[in-house]
């Protein structure tokens, strides 16, 4: 479960800083995104590759069991909250035009994992 929530999460992680109470206009960091999850420590799945859409600045990923949600931030800070069934993680970095990085960690039942995330405009 962790590795699903860890895949789709740090897609998100592509992700965001604040999630604001109005929706905010088309931003430079809308499109589609290819993220690349890594696991630096803990139990979890080594890496994994995930697609995902960046729409008005809110994070958008239609991958199945994992709930989402995130934005991005004029500034290009992500901050990305992820849920399945007892598991959850949170990721945060900045995005630039074309790319970005940044952290996440999570949990699931006993175990904890956490790593790093880079993600590329794609398309």
């Amino acid at each position: 479960m962790i590795s699903h929530l860890v895949r789709a999460s740090i897609l998100a992680s592509v992700c965001v800083a604040a999630i604001a109470t109005d929706a905010p206009a088309a931003t430079q960091y809308d499109g589609a995104w290819s993220v690349l999850i890594v696991t630096r420590r803990g139990e979890c799945d080594r890496a994994y590759r995930y697609g995902v859409s960046i729409v008005n600045g809110y994070i958008r990923y239609d991958g199945g069991m994992v709930n989402m949600s995130g934005q991005v931030n004029a500034n290009g800070s992500v901050r990305v909250s992820l849920t399945s069934g007892s598991g959850r993680a949170q990721g945060s970095g900045r995005l630039n035009r074309n790319s970005g990085s940044g952290t996440w960690r999570g949990v699931s039942g006993p175990n904890q994992c956490s790593g790093d995330w880079t993600a590329n405009r794609s398309g």
